[in-house]
């Protein structure tokens, strides 16, 4: 089973961002889960969302505490959550931001992944220029640096879910997985065990 926490603030779509994780991985005859965790429920504040990926039925839903993977839609988060806290060794850290993954401020020690999402969803227009909706780029780079599931799926899935602006978010997931840069040259795990 592959464990992931998305850490996002209201409005960046972290739980969307599950939620078409899962479908994806539902895509590839996995099975998946997806909820939630709302602290103050308003835009701009820290949401958590989880997501579960296995080759076998899920039997429980609790939060995730020790993940395989986490994703950081918002590195302002860093200041105000400890997002990589719990990370398994060696468990693959992937953050929304225009700086290389070797100068990334934390002290997980195990692989890491960049990409600047921001950038992505600003040119293709997701959201307001201010704040931009960033995970289907981070999805996309999601995808590349793990292999946990497929851009194919990913795309079927976002081309499924989302009612509008379907086109730029699947160029989005297309352009973050082009741009994602890793510590590692390799994807960092292969699938679900």
């Amino acid at each position: 089973m592959i464990e992931v926490r998305f850490h996002g603030r209201g409005g960046q779509g972290a739980v969307l961002a599950s939620e078409l994780l899962a479908q994806a991985a539902f895509q590839q005859g996995l099975y998946p889960q997806s909820f939630p965790f709302f602290g103050v429920e308003r835009r701009g504040a820290p949401v958590t969302a989880f997501a579960r990926i296995a080759a076998e039925p899920i039997a429980f839903r609790t939060r995730i505490t020790e993940p395989d993977i986490v994703v950081v839609l918002e590195p302002g988060l860093f200041r105000v959550v400890p997002v990589a806290d719990g990370l398994k060794p060696p468990g693959l850290l992937l953050v929304n931001t225009p700086r290389p993954p070797e100068d990334l401020e934390t002290s997980h020690p195990g692989p890491r992944a960049t990409v600047d999402a921001t950038a992505i969803a600003r040119r293709l227009g997701l959201g307001p220029s201010a704040s931009p909706i960033v995970n289907t780029a981070m999805l996309g780079a999601l995808a590349e640096s793990s292999r946990i599931v497929g851009l194919a799926a990913l795309d079927a899935a976002i081309a499924a879910h989302l009612r509008t602006l379907t086109e730029a978010n699947r160029e989005a997931a297309r352009e973050g997985a082009a741009a994602v840069r890793r510590t590692e040259a390799r994807p960092l795990l292969a699938g679900v065990a």
